[in-house]
């Protein structure tokens, strides 16, 4: 079901964006499992574009979540000390190298990703579509939260949780893995705070365009 109540064949009319950005790779610069985790538990409330900057020395550093747990707090915070909240970020992060210890054990479900200090469902989702995983979410970061609403899919809501909840009432499952990241990268790249209407490929479907543009 729609905002509407209605029932919306969504899969097809979500299907030029699905197209654009099947595959796409997350704008983290993760180069394994180990870098993903790391890299999305600090970008939360900060850019990609500062993470990407920061962890090349960090990951030169600590290349394996073995080698975090033989730091300390001290040692690691200057590695991220230009990240937002990164006493606290560094804090669980170490405790997740002490509980996994080893790269290949990083749990790789909802369960056992949100069970990590530092992971909602929203890093767990990036993590299982970025390890090509079975989706068991959407992904609601906050450029979803602010397009999915425009776009007519859902009603208006700024918690993400929510947000993902309603997606998975209103979108088939067999989309889930890829259809959050594609609404996300449709934020980042057209539809911005100030939408490119314009460039947009969901126009003639768009709840927005059609009562703001049109």
């Amino acid at each position: 079901m729609d905002l509407f109540g209605e029932t919306t064949n969504w899969e097809e009319k979500l299907n030029p964006i699905l197209k654009k950005y099947k595959g796409k790779k997350h704008p983290l610069d993760y180069h394994n499992t180990y870098q993903l985790l790391v890299m999305v538990i600090l970008s939360a409330q900060d850019s990609d574009a500062n993470i990407n900057t920061i962890s090349p020395l960090l990951f030169q550093k600590y290349p394996t979540l073995n080698s975090l747990t033989k730091t300390d707090f001290e040692t690691l915070v200057p590695y991220i000390s230009k990240v937002r909240n990164h006493a606290t970020k560094a804090k669980w992060i170490l405790e997740i190298a002490d509980t996994i210890k080893h790269d290949k054990d990083i749990p790789l479900t909802m369960s056992g990703l949100v069970a990590l200090k530092g992971i909602g469902r929203k890093s767990a989702n990036v993590i299982l579509r970025e390890t090509n995983k079975p989706a068991e979410g959407i992904i609601a970061d906050l450029h979803v939260i602010r397009v999915a609403p425009r776009i007519g899919i859902i009603k208006e809501s700024k918690d993400g949780n929510k947000v993902e909840k309603d997606l998975m009432q209103a979108l088939p499952k067999n989309i889930w893995s890829e259809i959050g990241m594609a609404i996300s990268f449709l934020g980042r790249e057209t539809c911005r705070p100030k939408p490119k209407c314009s460039e947009c490929l969901l126009t003639d479907i768009c709840l927005y365009y059609a009562t703001e543009v049109a």
